[in-house]
């Protein structure tokens, strides 16, 4: 997924996101310590009209980029099996977009809100993106 991001058609579609008036939760100093699965949510949900929201969507996707990139060290190494079978088209946003998906999904499971953001990650992503066994 990391080489796709530099595809011109997720440049174009970050940039159109990034001033796109939506409404989403306010954020606070804390969801940036990505504590949480429910931090990054809101991270990650934050829009062009939010203050912060530049810098909540860049770390968003560094967030998703990098527990991808660990998911696929891990999973080449042939002892782990992969959880996420994504496309070679697939984007950062593609992956974002899953994960708030799954998270709208989920948002009343404070088991789920409450473990660490890169086993919400790989979960939102490993619904979206499954396997073939």
């Amino acid at each position: 997924m990391n080489k796709i991001i530099r595809h011109p058609v997720a440049l174009a579609a970050l940039l159109a996101l990034a001033v796109q008036p939506m409404t989403s939760q306010a954020l606070d100093e804390s969801d940036f310590n990505f504590d949480t699965t429910e931090n990054l949510l809101k991270v990650c949900g934050a829009t062009g009209d939010s203050p912060g929201a530049r810098e909540a969507l860049l770390s968003c996707r560094a967030f998703i980029e990098a527990s991808v990139q660990y998911h696929d060290a891990v999973s080449d190494k042939k002892r782990a099996k992969r959880l996420i079978c994504y496309n070679a088209n697939d984007t950062i946003e593609d992956g974002r977009q899953a994960f708030l998906t799954w998270g709208a999904e989920n948002k009343g499971n404070q088991t789920l809100m409450n473990e660490m953001p890169v086993v919400g990650v790989v979960r939102a992503l490993a619904k979206a993106r499954p396997c073939k066994k």
